[in-house]
């Protein structure tokens, strides 16, 4: 088949586009596939996709996007003819176009009018919708009214887990961003703010080591949160290569994870994680993931098997004190993540988006 795909974010190499990339080069496989984007910085994009993931895209053809707002309604419809598939990563809206679609949406879109005639007229075109997590079916099928199919995002452990390599380190993973109540979207500060009253109630030798994504447009929001945490043993790696981030996992012993967390999820479900990449790399090379019991993270973490779950700051830190002091506790979870991360492989992926295009 000749299968064409879009992800309008894919500049921002987050979670999401990951999650596309994966499906361009599985398909890539058995094939003919495009990726829609800017020809002028494709480039860019293929730079990024390695530094980011250590993907290999470069053997993927790009082609200048039929979704481009230069291009009118009829253009549209007319080029997308040439191709059997077009697999859209959605914003909340629905393309017209002349070849079979699919739409994946990446979190819950509950301010989208889904049950409107209009949209339920453009959803007869769509061949499947697929979401990446039980989470964000439940709220995508209420929105639309249809019957969504979950794909987990495929997650490759890159290292092998190696107790003798872990340190006493706390590591969390995800984009930096601030929100209009002036708390970051990840909920870093909450994380930081914590690790601080567990080092001045007595936890010492340990550190917390954030990975960060952070955009030109974040940065001076960044810099004034660093500010707040320079005399505590925290650190920041700023958008670091793939290889960095692996040795940060490998070293880890513990993974914070609190999105979503204090929010109203009933009114802005998207707040919370969707899924939850970064959780289940951690798994997979050992850190003992310690995780908000919100969205996505409770269909990869069994609480006291392969992770800890946590509802209060409270119980974050009385669980992280109880791994921190217990070794072999810790290491009892760690090598049950290690084996549960393997239900999340590649071939798995690979398999199932290859049924579902058929």
């Amino acid at each position: 088949m000749k299968i064409a795909i879009f992800d309008p974010y894919l500049d921002t190499m987050s979670g999401g586009e990951k999650y596309m990339l994966s499906i361009a080069m599985s398909l890539s496989k058995s094939h003919d596939v495009s990726i829609f984007w800017d020809e002028s910085s494709i480039s860019e994009i293929i730079d990024k996709a390695s530094m980011r993931f250590g993907y290999d895209v470069s053997s993927i053809t790009f082609v200048s996007s039929l979704f481009d707002k230069k291009i009118s309604f009829l253009e549209r419809f007319e080029a997308s003819k040439q191709y059997d598939l077009i697999i859209v990563l959605s914003d909340g809206s629905i393309p017209v176009v002349a070849s079979k679609l699919i739409l994946h949406f990446q979190s819950p879109m509950n301010w989208v009018k889904g049950k409107s005639l209009k949209t339920q007229l453009k959803l007869t075109r769509v061949k499947k919708i697929i979401v990446n997590s039980k989470f964000t079916k439940e709220h995508i099928d209420k929105t639309f009214a249809k019957k969504s199919t979950v794909l987990y995002p495929p997650v490759s452990i890159q290292r092998k887990y190696d107790p003798q390599k872990k340190t006493k380190k706390i590591l969390n993973v995800g984009r930096f961003g601030i929100n209009q109540a002036g708390s970051s979207f990840k909920k870093q500060d909450i994380l930081a703010d914590t690790f601080l009253k567990m080092c001045d109630s007595g936890v010492t030798g340990w550190k917390l080591v954030f990975v960060m994504s952070v955009m030109d447009r974040d940065k001076d929001a960044f810099e004034d949160f660093k500010k707040k945490y320079t005399d505590y043993p925290i650190t920041f790696l700023i958008n670091p290569s793939n290889d960095i981030l692996w040795d940060e996992y490998e070293s880890a012993s513990i993974y914070w994870h609190a999105s979503g967390f204090g929010e109203d999820l009933q009114k802005y479900p998207d707040r919370a994680e969707h899924f939850g990449i970064s959780t289940v790399e951690a798994m997979g090379i050992g850190a003992v993931p310690v995780v908000v019991a919100q969205g996505g993270q409770t269909e990869i973490i069994k609480d006291d098997s392969n992770g800890k779950l946590w509802t209060s700051l409270d119980e974050l830190q009385q669980t992280t004190r109880d791994l921190i002091n217990d070794k072999d506790y810790r290491e009892r979870l760690a090598r049950r993540g290690v084996e549960d991360a393997k239900g999340f492989s590649l071939s798995r992926f690979e398999s199932q988006i290859n049924e579902l295009v058929l």
